[in-house]
């Protein structure tokens, strides 16, 4: 559906803003979405975030400052998500054995499982990008890139 009806819009001031909109929208609606079918397994959008950065670190340890770094929500506030994650048994924190103030976190066999079911769960899950083509997803991609350079 077109951005003008989504938020019964008729006009934008230029093509400039109705994009910005249209992406600012558009992010909220992949949000949404994705946070309901996270919502079963009791995962929020930052939680699972925290867990895929883990995952694509395991068997290292990641520390509170390399989740911080990778994370898509910069607002987010990963000690208190690691918290929740480790109240769940979904990831461990130890004291790091060369560094007695740093703290290791990793994921555990239990958080490797809930993303290996969640992995099916978001591939089957329409987001609206299987509207596009191949070639039209790398097109969006550099757009977006371009928009950050």
């Amino acid at each position: 559906m077109r951005i003008e009806d989504e938020i019964k819009q008729r006009t934008f001031k230029d093509e400039f803003q109705k994009a910005y909109i249209n992406v600012v929208y558009t992010a909220g609606w992949l949000q949404l979405r994705q946070g309901a079918a996270f919502k079963e397994f009791g995962l929020t959008l930052p939680q699972f975030n925290i867990l895929r950065i883990l995952r694509g670190q395991h068997p290292k340890p990641a520390t509170v400052n390399l989740l911080i770094e990778r994370m898509l929500d910069k607002t987010s506030n990963a000690s208190r998500i690691v918290d929740k994650l480790e109240a769940k048994a979904l990831v461990t924190r130890t004291v790091c054995p060369s560094n007695r103030r740093a703290v290791d976190i990793r994921i555990t066999e239990a958080g490797l499982d809930l993303l290996r079911r969640l992995d099916d769960v978001m591939e089957h899950q329409r987001l609206g990008l299987e509207n596009l083509t191949a070639e039209e997803a790398a097109q969006l991609s550099a757009l977006l890139d371009k928009i950050r350079d």
